[in-house]
């Protein structure tokens, strides 16, 4: 079905958001309510107040109800890929919670009476997997490997509020450069200490946003109604991992002369090891394309932004 024509709303939008909590949704929900836009957050507990509901992703629960009125739905939950050694209880965890709280959201998104303007659904450059120092936009085919596979399975749970009507985007995000969170979150510490260096030989290629990019683009991909399928949101200029730790390293006035060599990593990390080792070069075309402007184009202004927020 081809999206509905969309309907310009008077005033603030009111915006259902599942994964609030998080470093990408906190900013975001920030961001929208210092503009005056109403942010409802899903939670998995007892609401505590007339800005939260209550929703149960991983039994598919979400009253439809919910959703009628809003103009936009926003699903950026799931277990954090690299808070923990990926056991295959783990793994099993990340893909559920993204899988099954995507088919819970598109299922009442598409049920809704009067459905939302957009879905903005969550996902990630893993999408690509492994793709060495070739780049990569959205016109390329997924990769191979758990998060590859994650990814297809992920965004295709989308499908039903797509199939009914609704805008529908695809928001594939790389490594988010923030003091907390994520994985920048455990690099800053490890450099303020001079303990920073590269991991493994260095030369893989990490796509990175801004934290401060990123909520731009989200809400750049919220509010532009021509806008749908999938968007990366990268920095324009991947950096590999030695030109990441020569960053750090002149931002901080650190040095950074310790490297962990590719076996330890994956000794330490598991298969959770190909996050850090993997080389993905993954170019926003796209979200370029449609005249988003990137306030942090390199790795040193991104880290520098990281620093001020």
């Amino acid at each position: 079905m081809e999206p509905r024509e969309a309907r310009k709303p008077a005033g603030p939008w009111t915006v259902v958001m599942a994964g609030a909590s998080g470093l990408i949704g906190g900013a975001l929900a920030g961001s929208l309510e210092a503009d005056g836009h109403r942010v409802v957050r899903l939670v998995r507990r007892e609401p505590q107040g007339p800005g939260e509901v209550r929703w149960a992703p991983a039994s598919g629960r979400l009253d439809p109800a919910a959703l009628d009125g809003c103009d936009a739905v926003v699903n950026l939950a799931g277990a954090g890929v690299g808070d923990r050694r990926w056991t295959e209880a783990y793994k099993r965890e990340i893909r559920d919670s993204r899988v099954l709280g995507t088919t819970a959201l598109a299922g009442a998104v598409a049920a809704a009476g009067r459905p939302p303007e957009v879905f903005l659904n969550g996902s990630a450059i893993g999408y690509y997997g492994e793709t060495g120092d070739r780049p990569v936009d959205e016109s390329a085919p997924p990769g191979r490997g758990f998060l590859p596979e994650l990814s297809v399975e992920w965004e295709a749970a989308a499908a039903p509020a797509r199939d009914a009507g609704v805008r529908t985007v695809l928001a594939r995000t790389g490594l988010v450069v923030a003091r907390q969170g994520g994985a920048w979150g455990r690099l800053f510490p490890l450099f303020r200490a001079g303990l920073g260096g590269r991991l493994g030989d260095g030369r893989q290629y990490w796509s990175f946003v801004a934290l401060r990019d990123e909520v731009a683009a989200l809400r750049h991909l919220l509010f532009s109604p021509g806008l749908e399928g999938p968007f990366n949101v990268t920095a324009p200029s991947p950096a590999t991992n030695r030109e990441v730790t020569a960053a750090m390293a002149r931002v901080l006035r650190r040095p950074a002369v310790f490297a962990v060599p590719a076996p330890v990593l994956r000794a330490v990390l598991g298969g959770m090891s190909q996050d850090v080792l993997g080389s993905a070069r993954v170019l926003p075309a796209r979200l370029l394309d449609s005249g988003f402007a990137f306030s942090c184009p390199d790795v040193e202004s991104a880290v520098r932004s990281a620093l001020r927020d």
